[in-house]
Protein backbone atom coordinates (compact mmCIF):
# COMPACT_ATOMS: atom_id res chain seq x y z
CA UNK A 1 0.00 0.00 0.00
CA UNK A 2 1.67 3.27 -0.60
CA UNK A 3 2.75 5.65 2.14
CA UNK A 4 -0.37 7.00 4.03
CA UNK A 5 2.17 7.92 7.64
CA UNK A 6 -0.35 9.73 9.96
CA UNK A 7 2.51 11.82 10.77
CA UNK A 8 2.90 13.39 7.60
CA UNK A 9 3.33 17.03 8.27
CA UNK A 10 0.39 18.89 9.80
CA UNK A 11 -1.96 21.17 7.97
CA UNK A 12 -2.84 24.33 9.95
CA UNK A 13 -5.73 24.62 11.87
CA UNK A 14 -8.74 26.73 11.23
CA UNK A 15 -10.73 29.14 13.47
CA UNK A 16 -14.35 28.33 14.31
CA UNK A 17 -15.27 31.20 12.39
CA UNK A 18 -14.81 30.83 8.97
CA UNK A 19 -12.88 33.14 6.48
CA UNK A 20 -15.15 35.55 4.13
CA UNK A 21 -16.72 33.84 1.95
CA UNK A 22 -15.79 30.20 3.32
CA UNK A 23 -18.89 27.39 4.02
CA UNK A 24 -19.26 27.31 7.83
CA UNK A 25 -18.97 24.11 7.59
CA UNK A 26 -17.02 23.25 4.84
CA UNK A 27 -13.55 20.83 5.45
CA UNK A 28 -13.37 17.71 7.23
CA UNK A 29 -14.68 16.86 10.76
CA UNK A 30 -13.87 13.91 12.72
CA UNK A 31 -16.85 12.38 14.38
CA UNK A 32 -14.93 11.23 17.28
CA UNK A 33 -14.86 7.53 19.02
CA UNK A 34 -15.22 7.35 22.71
CA UNK A 35 -12.64 5.65 24.46
CA UNK A 36 -13.75 2.79 26.97
CA UNK A 37 -11.24 1.54 29.45
CA UNK A 38 -13.13 -1.32 32.26
CA UNK A 39 -16.76 -0.49 31.14
CA UNK A 40 -15.71 3.45 31.79
CA UNK A 41 -14.80 5.87 29.62
CA UNK A 42 -11.52 6.97 29.40
CA UNK A 43 -10.95 10.69 29.37
CA UNK A 44 -7.49 10.54 29.17
CA UNK A 45 -7.24 8.62 25.71
CA UNK A 46 -10.16 10.97 24.54
CA UNK A 47 -8.02 13.92 25.93
CA UNK A 48 -4.68 12.21 24.04
CA UNK A 49 -6.77 11.56 20.93
CA UNK A 50 -7.95 15.02 20.59
CA UNK A 51 -5.06 16.57 20.98
CA UNK A 52 -3.35 14.78 18.30
CA UNK A 53 -6.33 15.24 15.74
CA UNK A 54 -6.24 18.69 16.19
CA UNK A 55 -3.09 19.35 14.77
CA UNK A 56 -3.66 17.78 11.32
CA UNK A 57 -5.81 20.42 9.62
CA UNK A 58 -8.82 19.46 10.17
CA UNK A 59 -12.14 21.31 10.40
CA UNK A 60 -13.29 20.20 13.39
CA UNK A 61 -15.08 17.63 15.84
CA UNK A 62 -18.21 15.70 16.56
CA UNK A 63 -18.96 14.61 19.63
CA UNK A 64 -21.06 11.86 20.85
CA UNK A 65 -22.07 10.49 16.90
CA UNK A 66 -22.87 7.51 15.58
CA UNK A 67 -18.95 6.79 15.85
CA UNK A 68 -18.86 7.30 19.41
CA UNK A 69 -21.07 4.97 20.52
CA UNK A 70 -23.81 7.41 21.89
CA UNK A 71 -26.69 5.19 22.19
CA UNK A 72 -24.64 3.70 24.85
CA UNK A 73 -23.28 6.35 26.73
CA UNK A 74 -25.74 8.26 29.13
CA UNK A 75 -26.51 11.83 29.22
CA UNK A 76 -23.73 12.43 32.02
CA UNK A 77 -21.50 10.88 30.00
CA UNK A 78 -22.25 12.58 26.89
CA UNK A 79 -21.62 16.02 28.61
CA UNK A 80 -18.69 14.41 30.19
CA UNK A 81 -17.19 13.70 26.52
CA UNK A 82 -17.75 17.23 26.00
CA UNK A 83 -16.56 18.83 27.91
CA UNK A 84 -13.00 16.89 27.69
CA UNK A 85 -12.78 17.41 24.02
CA UNK A 86 -13.31 20.72 23.93
CA UNK A 87 -10.87 21.22 26.88
CA UNK A 88 -8.17 19.55 24.19
CA UNK A 89 -9.38 20.38 20.84
CA UNK A 90 -7.18 23.41 20.76
CA UNK A 91 -10.05 25.83 19.85
CA UNK A 92 -11.39 24.11 17.09
CA UNK A 93 -15.01 24.14 16.41
CA UNK A 94 -16.92 21.58 18.11
CA UNK A 95 -20.46 20.05 16.71
CA UNK A 96 -22.60 17.88 19.48
CA UNK A 97 -24.81 14.81 17.87
CA UNK A 98 -27.92 14.58 19.91
CA UNK A 99 -30.64 11.75 18.42
CA UNK A 100 -33.69 10.60 20.29
CA UNK A 101 -38.01 9.94 19.70
CA UNK A 102 -39.06 11.69 22.79
CA UNK A 103 -40.19 15.50 21.52
CA UNK A 104 -40.44 16.94 24.83
CA UNK A 105 -36.72 15.81 26.23
CA UNK A 106 -35.45 16.65 23.13
CA UNK A 107 -36.11 20.18 23.34
CA UNK A 108 -34.59 20.32 27.03
CA UNK A 109 -31.46 18.77 25.64
CA UNK A 110 -31.21 21.34 22.54
CA UNK A 111 -32.16 24.08 25.60
CA UNK A 112 -29.53 22.55 27.49
CA UNK A 113 -27.02 22.45 24.59
CA UNK A 114 -27.28 26.09 23.86
CA UNK A 115 -27.21 27.43 27.68
CA UNK A 116 -23.87 25.23 27.68
CA UNK A 117 -22.72 27.03 24.70
CA UNK A 118 -23.63 30.44 25.56
CA UNK A 119 -22.13 30.09 28.98
CA UNK A 120 -19.07 27.81 29.32
CA UNK A 121 -18.47 26.39 25.79
CA UNK A 122 -17.86 28.97 23.04
CA UNK A 123 -16.03 26.19 20.26
CA UNK A 124 -19.68 24.51 20.27
CA UNK A 125 -21.23 25.67 17.23
CA UNK A 126 -23.36 23.01 15.90
CA UNK A 127 -25.91 20.21 16.80
CA UNK A 128 -26.32 16.71 14.95
CA UNK A 129 -29.79 16.24 14.70
CA UNK A 130 -31.19 13.05 12.47
CA UNK A 131 -35.04 11.71 12.31
CA UNK A 132 -36.42 10.15 15.68
CA UNK A 133 -35.30 6.46 15.23
CA UNK A 134 -38.11 3.74 15.28
CA UNK A 135 -41.26 5.32 15.07
CA UNK A 136 -40.85 6.45 11.19
CA UNK A 137 -43.25 9.04 11.42
CA UNK A 138 -44.73 10.86 8.19
CA UNK A 139 -43.14 13.61 5.96
CA UNK A 140 -45.02 16.23 7.90
CA UNK A 141 -44.11 14.86 11.14
CA UNK A 142 -40.13 15.13 10.09
CA UNK A 143 -40.84 18.36 8.93
CA UNK A 144 -42.53 19.06 12.45
CA UNK A 145 -39.96 17.27 14.40
CA UNK A 146 -36.87 19.27 12.73
CA UNK A 147 -38.72 22.48 12.63
CA UNK A 148 -39.73 22.32 16.54
CA UNK A 149 -36.26 21.41 17.79
CA UNK A 150 -34.94 24.49 15.71
CA UNK A 151 -36.86 26.76 16.77
CA UNK A 152 -35.86 25.00 20.43
CA UNK A 153 -32.03 25.70 19.60
CA UNK A 154 -30.16 28.48 20.06
CA UNK A 155 -27.36 26.70 17.71
CA UNK A 156 -27.56 25.92 14.39
CA UNK A 157 -28.75 22.14 13.16
CA UNK A 158 -27.03 19.69 10.63
CA UNK A 159 -30.03 17.53 9.89
CA UNK A 160 -28.35 14.13 9.82
CA UNK A 161 -30.02 12.40 7.01
CA UNK A 162 -29.42 8.30 7.47
CA UNK A 163 -32.60 6.21 7.11
CA UNK A 164 -30.32 2.40 7.51
CA UNK A 165 -29.96 3.78 11.07
CA UNK A 166 -33.10 5.88 12.13
CA UNK A 167 -35.55 4.25 9.73
CA UNK A 168 -37.10 7.19 8.47
CA UNK A 169 -36.47 8.78 5.03
CA UNK A 170 -36.26 12.36 4.88
CA UNK A 171 -37.91 13.50 1.08
CA UNK A 172 -36.26 15.96 -1.03
CA UNK A 173 -39.05 17.89 -0.78
CA UNK A 174 -39.07 18.00 3.24
CA UNK A 175 -35.41 19.06 2.98
CA UNK A 176 -36.02 21.85 0.64
CA UNK A 177 -38.49 23.11 2.84
CA UNK A 178 -36.37 22.51 5.99
CA UNK A 179 -33.45 24.66 4.11
CA UNK A 180 -36.26 27.73 4.82
CA UNK A 181 -35.71 27.72 8.64
CA UNK A 182 -32.74 29.66 9.77
CA UNK A 183 -31.65 27.51 11.82
CA UNK A 184 -31.44 24.83 9.74
CA UNK A 185 -27.92 25.04 8.01
CA UNK A 186 -26.45 21.97 6.96
CA UNK A 187 -27.00 17.90 5.85
CA UNK A 188 -25.19 15.75 6.60
CA UNK A 189 -25.77 12.83 3.94
CA UNK A 190 -26.15 9.58 4.57
CA UNK A 191 -29.53 9.07 2.25
CA UNK A 192 -27.74 6.80 -0.41
CA UNK A 193 -29.91 9.12 -2.94
CA UNK A 194 -27.81 10.81 -5.73
CA UNK A 195 -30.67 12.68 -6.73
CA UNK A 196 -31.83 14.20 -3.68
CA UNK A 197 -28.11 15.07 -2.93
CA UNK A 198 -27.60 16.65 -6.64
CA UNK A 199 -30.81 18.75 -5.42
CA UNK A 200 -29.56 20.10 -2.41
CA UNK A 201 -26.61 20.61 -4.05
CA UNK A 202 -27.92 23.09 -6.82
CA UNK A 203 -30.94 24.61 -3.96
CA UNK A 204 -27.83 25.95 -2.17
CA UNK A 205 -29.50 27.04 0.46
CA UNK A 206 -28.26 23.89 3.18
CA UNK A 207 -24.79 22.90 3.14
CA UNK A 208 -23.93 19.35 2.04
CA UNK A 209 -21.20 17.14 3.67
CA UNK A 210 -20.65 13.60 2.86
CA UNK A 211 -21.44 11.29 5.29
CA UNK A 212 -20.09 7.72 3.56
CA UNK A 213 -16.89 8.11 3.75
CA UNK A 214 -16.49 5.88 -0.14
CA UNK A 215 -18.69 8.98 -1.35
CA UNK A 216 -16.35 11.88 -0.26
CA UNK A 217 -14.50 12.48 -3.18
CA UNK A 218 -18.02 12.49 -5.38
CA UNK A 219 -19.79 14.81 -2.99
CA UNK A 220 -16.67 17.05 -3.34
CA UNK A 221 -16.64 17.00 -6.83
CA UNK A 222 -20.38 17.77 -7.07
CA UNK A 223 -20.09 20.44 -4.29
CA UNK A 224 -20.35 19.26 -1.01
CA UNK A 225 -18.16 21.69 1.31
CA UNK A 226 -16.70 18.92 3.19
CA UNK A 227 -17.29 16.10 4.63
CA UNK A 228 -17.63 14.03 8.66
CA UNK A 229 -15.75 10.81 7.99
CA UNK A 230 -15.12 8.45 10.74
CA UNK A 231 -12.22 6.40 9.07
CA UNK A 232 -10.17 9.52 8.46
CA UNK A 233 -9.44 8.70 12.20
CA UNK A 234 -6.84 6.87 10.50
CA UNK A 235 -3.86 8.58 8.44
CA UNK A 236 -6.01 11.83 9.00
CA UNK A 237 -3.39 14.34 7.68
CA UNK A 238 -3.87 12.46 4.07
CA UNK A 239 -7.87 12.33 4.17
CA UNK A 240 -7.21 16.86 4.70
CA UNK A 241 -4.53 17.31 1.90
CA UNK A 242 -7.09 14.93 -0.78
CA UNK A 243 -9.58 17.35 0.24
CA UNK A 244 -7.65 20.57 -0.05
CA UNK A 245 -6.16 19.43 -3.72
CA UNK A 246 -9.58 18.54 -4.72
CA UNK A 247 -11.44 21.88 -3.38
CA UNK A 248 -8.39 23.84 -5.18
CA UNK A 249 -9.07 22.06 -8.33
CA UNK A 250 -5.87 19.60 -8.65
CA UNK A 251 -7.78 16.75 -9.69
CA UNK A 252 -5.17 14.71 -10.58
CA UNK A 253 -3.18 15.17 -7.40
CA UNK A 254 -6.76 15.00 -5.65
CA UNK A 255 -7.57 11.24 -7.32
CA UNK A 256 -4.56 9.52 -6.23
CA UNK A 257 -4.69 10.21 -3.27
CA UNK A 258 -8.02 9.39 -2.86
CA UNK A 259 -7.20 6.10 -4.81
CA UNK A 260 -5.20 5.26 -2.09
CA UNK A 261 -7.13 6.20 0.75
CA UNK A 262 -10.05 3.64 -0.86
CA UNK A 263 -8.43 0.33 0.89
CA UNK A 264 -8.76 1.95 4.32
CA UNK A 265 -11.70 3.35 4.13
CA UNK A 266 -13.18 -0.30 2.50
CA UNK A 267 -11.76 -2.01 5.95
CA UNK A 268 -13.02 0.83 8.46
CA UNK A 269 -16.21 -0.10 7.50
CA UNK A 270 -15.95 -3.90 6.92
CA UNK A 271 -17.71 -4.47 10.52
CA UNK A 272 -19.94 -2.32 12.19
CA UNK A 273 -18.63 0.69 13.34
CA UNK A 274 -16.69 1.87 15.20
CA UNK A 275 -15.35 -1.80 15.95
CA UNK A 276 -11.69 -1.37 12.96
CA UNK A 277 -11.02 1.82 14.15
CA UNK A 278 -11.07 1.19 18.01
CA UNK A 279 -9.00 -2.03 16.29
CA UNK A 280 -6.41 0.73 14.81
CA UNK A 281 -5.97 2.83 17.44
CA UNK A 282 -5.97 0.41 20.05
CA UNK A 283 -3.13 -1.42 17.93
CA UNK A 284 -1.37 1.70 18.35
CA UNK A 285 -1.39 1.66 21.79
CA UNK A 286 -3.82 5.03 21.84
CA UNK A 287 -6.47 3.46 23.86
CA UNK A 288 -8.09 -0.01 24.87
CA UNK A 289 -9.72 -1.98 22.06
CA UNK A 290 -13.19 -1.86 24.03
CA UNK A 291 -16.98 -1.32 22.86
CA UNK A 292 -19.74 -1.07 25.10
CA UNK A 293 -22.51 -4.06 24.43
CA UNK A 294 -24.38 -5.03 22.49
CA UNK A 295 -21.04 -3.38 19.99
CA UNK A 296 -18.06 -6.43 19.83
CA UNK A 297 -14.86 -5.61 18.61
CA UNK A 298 -13.37 -6.30 15.47
CA UNK A 299 -13.02 -9.82 14.27
CA UNK A 300 -9.51 -11.36 14.35
CA UNK A 301 -9.27 -11.67 10.68
CA UNK A 302 -10.80 -7.91 10.37
CA UNK A 303 -7.59 -6.66 13.39
CA UNK A 304 -5.16 -8.52 11.09
CA UNK A 305 -6.16 -6.75 7.86
CA UNK A 306 -5.80 -3.61 9.78
CA UNK A 307 -2.82 -4.12 10.67
CA UNK A 308 -1.55 -4.75 7.76
CA UNK A 309 -2.65 -1.60 6.53
CA UNK A 310 -1.64 0.27 9.32
CA UNK A 311 2.12 -1.55 8.83
CA UNK A 312 2.17 -0.02 5.05
CA UNK A 313 1.20 2.91 5.53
Amino acid sequence: MPTLHPNSPPLPAVSTEPPAGRARFGGLWIPLVTPLRDGRVDHDALAALTRSLAATGIRGFVVCGSTGEAASLDPDEQLACLHTVAAHAHGLPLVMGVSGYHLGRMMERMKELSRLAAAELPSLCAVLLPAPHYVRPSQAGLRDWFETLADASGLPLIVYDIPYRTGATLARETLLALAAHPHIRAVKDCGGDSGKTLALLADGRLEVLAGEDLQIFSHLAQGAVGAIAASAHLCTAYFVQMMQALQAGRLDEARQRWLKLVPLVEAAFAEPNPAAIKAWLAQEGRMANELRAPMAVASAALAQRLEGLRNAA
